[in-house]
């Protein structure tokens, strides 16, 4: 049977549907508490987002404890249980090769504060034009 061929357009969206998928999964692993690490099942964790290699072979995961509290703790504890956490993606995902999980902690919300900070700034605010 021939290969089927995708459009760099399809593959993208191939892509983003996958790593939806994988986040999902995660999120919801995390959320049941199904890890079996006292570490990961104390803290609420936030699956931000997941991205995937075009060969859907790699995943990387952004995560954020919902306290704030720990990142480094609880991406160590993830990291730790990768090989769990891997099996059990695989086993629900149904794809001919399970993506390799790496864990980082998501820095996107510290950098939004920081600038919602610049912004708020005075002398930035009057540059803007909203002046009181």
């Amino acid at each position: 049977m021939a290969r089927q061929q995708f459009t760099p357009e399809q593959h993208s969206v191939r892509v983003l549907k996958v790593s939806e998928r994988v986040r999902h999964i995660l999120s919801e692993l995390l959320a049941r508490q199904e890890v079996h690490d006292e570490r990961v099942s104390a803290a609420h964790i936030a699956v931000t987002e997941v991205r995937m290699t075009p060969d859907l072979r790699h995943a990387t995961a952004y995560v954020k404890p919902l306290q704030g509290k720990d990142e480094g703790e609880i991406v160590t504890a993830l990291r730790q249980n990768t090989a769990y956490l891997q099996r059990e993606v695989a086993k629900r995902l149904g794809l001919k090769f399970a993506p390799k999980l790496q864990f980082r902690a998501d820095e996107s919300f510290d950098e939004a504060d920081r600038i919602e900070a610049l912004l708020r700034d005075p002398k930035v605010a009057r540059d803007l034009g909203e002046e009181e």
